[in-house]
């Protein structure tokens, strides 16, 4: 594969481990969650790294990484790139085992540390149509009528990457910026003034894709290959009449742009495929 971008997809496993997964770059994910969890939490301090294999299914769509703060609370931070039956029991199960560990054996303790659940996803659910510009969802288990939080041990933080549309000159927040970094960065060939700062400077050298090693580069490529079939997947179903001479980058780039917000037309402007195909693209895209 012929990788023409600069910096890694943090879309990708490999891309998304490789920045908050390596202790070496543990102190991005420690901002992350800082800017992400500021109004709850306060300042987190430290976090340690745990081990993921009960926490994870062996799913190609998912990845996991979780770790522990100075408190002892748990943060399970995954990514998601594609729909599939039953997600939320997933998401509770997998917050779940870690309160269940928790347990001292023989002593009856249940005085638990929290978890919390941060899930990247790489789409939005329709469910959410009604909500076009709303990406972030908090949930915890709380009273239907008061809305009062009657357990707050289990956090769940939902991030609809596809609905963050905001622009370089709109990040106001150091989550603005956060955000805008995990959906883009691929996209960009040197760091805006806008990121410029001591973490997303470090971050841009961490993901620069040239300072690969051989192995690295093959891991990454491995991991990109997956993440453009997933989204010529979208397609193939729907793939019956479409021209023969239509190429995999043009189907990735409407892609892109339809889960961007992008009009048919434009898209079709854009790739130079017909509005044909870019409606039976955006209508498949919708339906996973």
């Amino acid at each position: 594969m012929n990788i023409k971008k600069r910096y890694i997809n943090l879309l990708t496993d490999y891309g998304f481990k490789k920045i908050f997964g390596d202790h070496v770059n543990k102190h991005l994910l420690l901002d992350f969650l800082n800017e992400l969890f500021k109004d709850e939490q306060g300042e987190i301090r430290d976090l340690i790294y745990l081990k993921t294999e009960q926490l994870a299914f062996s799913r190609k769509d998912t990845a996991d990484l979780c770790c522990k703060n100075e408190k002892g609370e748990i943060f399970i931070v995954g990514l998601r790139k594609s729909k599939h039956d039953f997600f939320s029991n997933r998401e509770r199960y997998c917050s779940s085992l870690p309160i269940w560990e928790q347990e001292k054996r023989g002593k009856w303790d249940f005085g638990l540390k929290a978890v919390y659940t941060v899930a990247i996803f790489n789409f939005a659910f329709d469910e959410d149509k009604d909500q076009p510009t709303k990406y972030r969802y908090d949930a915890k288990l709380s009273d239907i009528e008061s809305k009062r939080v009657g357990y707050d041990k289990q956090t769940f933080i939902y991030l609809e990457m596809p609905k963050f549309t905001k622009g370089l000159e709109e990040l106001e927040t150091g989550l603005d910026k956060w955000l805008y970094v995990i959906r883009n960065l691929h996209r960009l060939d040197k760091i805006p003034d806008k990121l410029r700062g001591k973490v997303f400077e470090q971050l841009f050298a961490a993901a620069e894709i040239a300072r690969f090693t051989p192995d690295q580069m093959r891991l990454y490529e491995k991991s990109l290959h997956y993440y453009h079939e997933m989204k010529k997947s979208l397609a193939t179903q729907f793939a019956e009449g479409w021209d023969e001479g239509l190429k995999d980058e043009q189907i990735e780039i409407a892609l892109e742009m339809l889960g961007e917000g992008e009009s048919v037309k434009k898209v079709a402007d854009f790739t130079g495929l017909s509005l044909a195909v870019v409606k039976v693209l955006e209508h498949k895209r919708r339906q996973e």
